[in-house]
């Protein structure tokens, strides 16, 4: 089984740099079972990091194009690499291989494992759209709260116990105030800090990580041999018409 994780941001030409990509293509392989192979790969452009709507809208062209030179090259999966699941409706529209959006993925955890269930993220601008994203699950009424730690992805990669500190204080509060059953991180960057065994520790209730429940649905799920509904994302009529994916846009 081969498995593609495309981050939809050109994390080598940040700060962070190749040595984050190979950070968190190290934590993949960790988590992975025997006998998948999982590679990381990054966009060449877009926003260095997503924290609003607008920034997702402009990951999703070379997402796009990130996701169909993996189908060429024979993956079995890919995985969007962002909590806001840019573009996975399109995204499935055009592959016939399975992609995977984190957000789904960990919200349809998150409702087998608890009653009700909170978000844990990082900036305020992101509140609307995790709300969004529950209501197009058919989760909204299982949502308890979306809590976030006010700090940037960039300073989450950069102060990890800092970050990890506002994760579990809000984390608490989520449960005691909030009343929810189940936590889900909703930022990938607090994914590959890889403390929801100690969140779940610290806080007596099961915390999702969106990296690993993303990468272990695509396993599940090619396992299976199942892929994304035909019926649901329907191929776009150009490309059923015999277009190529290049064809699509007019320059």
């Amino acid at each position: 089984m081969r498995i593609l994780y495309i981050v939809p941001g050109p994390m080598d030409k940040t700060e962070l740099g190749v040595a984050e990509m190979e950070r968190r293509q190290r934590k993949l392989r960790e988590w992975a079972f025997p006998g998948t192979q999982v590679d990381l790969t990054a966009v060449t452009r877009g926003p260095a990091s997503i924290e609003s709507m607008y920034e997702e809208y402009l990951a999703i062209p070379p997402t796009a194009e990130k996701v169909k030179e993996a189908e060429a090259k024979g993956y079995d999966a890919a995985i969007i690499g962002c909590f806001g699941d840019p573009g996975l409706d399109g995204l499935r529209e055009i592959s016939d291989m399975l992609v995977v959006g984190p957000a789904h993925a960990s919200i349809a955890l998150a409702t087998t494992l608890g009653h009700r269930f909170s978000f844990v993220t990082v900036t305020e601008t992101i509140v609307p759209a995790l709300r969004k994203l529950a209501w197009e699950s058919g989760a909204l009424d299982a949502l308890a709260s979306v809590r976030f730690i006010d700090t940037p992805v960039m300073e989450v990669n950069k102060n990890h116990e800092a970050a990890v500190e506002k994760m579990i204080a809000e984390g608490r509060k989520a449960v005691k105030e909030d009343r929810a059953d189940v936590l889900v991180l909703g930022c990938m960057s607090m994914g590959f800090l890889d403390v929801a065994e100690l969140m779940t520790r610290e806080l007596g209730v099961p915390v999702i990580n969106p990296s690993k429940a993303s990468l272990k649905v695509a396993e599940a799920t090619v396992g299976m041999g199942l892929k994304h509904s035909r019926h649901a994302y329907m191929t776009p009529p150009k490309l059923a018409a015999g277009k190529r994916f290049e064809e699509l846009f007019i320059s």
